[in-house]
């Protein structure tokens, strides 16, 4: 039977699950395709950032609640995503008495770039765009491209930006946890220490 929290089988990974803080949010914006999967990485945010949360992406109706946090006049919405002519990349600044709001989009970079396409309300969003010090570790699906980084990395470069180090190496010593554990666990078998 699978851990009801970490879901491996045989190698529970909830012993090196940190408990983090952040001065800012993050919010996934799921694609639907992405959700149950059981490479997806935005889970390991959503159980060690308890002021994470989670909203499904519908091109038809966008989610309510996350509008609303969006106008909210103490939030400071960022869309992490890449700049392009049309939509410039912002360099990051905290505006005084405003929580940073992080929107990541927790989907294939396909299905993320179709996202933003298709919702006019993302596009009006500041992008903000990362540059990543090291190649990805996330080697879990195919197609994967070089310099683009997945879901928990990128919360990993955002704690990283932000200046909360510590948090940051946190979350990716369980990120690493997660990447070293998945495909023994999938065999069927313990993980050889």
């Amino acid at each position: 039977m699978s851990c009801s929290r970490c879901g491996f089988q045989h190698n529970c990974i909830c012993h090196a699950e940190p408990r983090l803080n952040s001065k800012a949010r993050f919010i996934l914006l799921t694609h639907p395709k992405e959700l149950g999967k059981d490479t997806n990485t935005g889970e390991l945010m959503l159980r060690t950032l308890p002021d994470s949360q989670r909203y499904t992406w519908d091109r038809v109706n966008p989610p309510a609640a996350l509008l609303d946090e969006l106008r909210a006049p103490g939030n400071q919405p960022w869309l992490l995503f890449p700049s392009d002519e049309e939509h410039p990349a912002a360099k990051y600044q905290r505006e005084a008495g405003k929580q940073p709001l992080f929107i990541l989009l927790d989907a294939t970079w396909q299905e993320a770039r179709k996202m933003v396409r298709k919702s006019p309300w993302l596009a009006q969003l500041p992008r903000l765009s990362l540059s990543p010090s090291s190649a990805s570790a996330y080697q879990l699906r195919r197609n994967q491209q070089t310099g683009n980084l997945c879901t928990c990395e990128a919360g990993i470069a955002l704690l990283e930006l932000l200046g909360e180090v510590d948090q940051a190496t946190q979350l990716n010593e369980y990120f690493q946890a997660f990447i070293d554990t998945f495909h023994a666990d999938k065999s069927g078998h313990a993980k050889h220490t």
